[in-house]
């Protein structure tokens, strides 16, 4: 039986919205996802539903505003619901920051906002320089120089790692 579940996220660029679309897929037999972006979420009833699983890209080194406000707003709920949370960012393209338990941001989200998800992960996003505004693409070229990352602007780049994907997709259908 398909348990009643909302997926919410927080995509730039799309990578986010990508990964959400793919666990939907993923998970369809045994968890039936509503996927709802950020915007279209600020007067929906949360408590209506069993699972609650939040993804949120990373932008200037920060989650969405709408997305913090969304848990900490909900927290009671959200602390008595089955919920997940994934971060997409570009740091998890590196070894040593690509858990859920090392990444910088997933960790400072989680202690900002003080939720505890019964289940978490963060996945390497995407660098797609030619969708870029001017202004976007020198930032982040600049972010990559320093960081080690790619700085051709000419190409794309997708850092996800589609197996980890299919892991948390794995975990998700077995504990949700």
């Amino acid at each position: 039986m398909s348990k009643n579940a909302i997926l919410i996220y927080s995509s730039i660029d799309g990578q986010t919205f990508k990964i959400s679309e793919y666990l939907s897929e993923k998970c369809k037999t045994s968890i039936s996802f509503e996927l709802k972006p950020i915007h279209d979420v600020k007067n929906m009833r949360l408590n209506e539903y069993e699972i609650i699983i939040i993804g949120a890209s990373i932008r200037y080194g920060k989650h969405s505003s709408e997305i913090t406000k969304l848990v900490k707003n909900n927290l009671e709920v959200f602390n008595n619901k089955k919920t997940a949370f994934f971060s997409v960012n570009a740091v998890a393209r590196k070894p040593g920051k690509d858990l859920s338990t090392n990444n910088p941001y997933v960790i400072k989200f989680l202690n900002k906002t003080k939720w505890k998800p019964d289940i978490t992960a963060v996945f390497a996003g995407k660098i797609d320089y030619p969708k870029y505004k001017f202004f976007e693409k020198i930032i982040i070229r600049f972010i990559m120089l320093i960081t080690k990352g790619p700085t051709d602007t000419s190409k794309s780049y997708e850092f996800t790692n589609w197996l980890k994907v299919d892991e948390f997709a794995a975990e998700l259908n077995k504990k949700f």
